[in-house]
């Protein structure tokens, strides 16, 4: 899912944050395979940053999606 801009009358354009339905199902192996494009692909849906080395990427999703118990 990404933004998705609704035009107003003066021509301005409003960008709305559409949250995924599913929060992520990975374990920790997955994200240590995941492939680049695909960390920016599930990151970018979510709205968060997508900066830094693909090791960079990898923690913060982890990070981010992965809860201790």
């Amino acid at each position: 899912m990404e933004s998705m801009a609704h035009p107003i009358p003066n021509g301005i354009q409003v960008k709305h944050f559409e949250m995924p339905l599913h929060y992520p199902r990975y374990t920790r192996a997955d994200y240590e395979m995941m492939p680049e494009w695909k960390l920016d692909c599930l990151l970018r849906s979510y709205g968060l940053p997508i900066t830094g080395d693909v090791n960079h990427k990898r923690k913060f999703a982890m990070g981010a999606f992965l809860w201790q118990y």
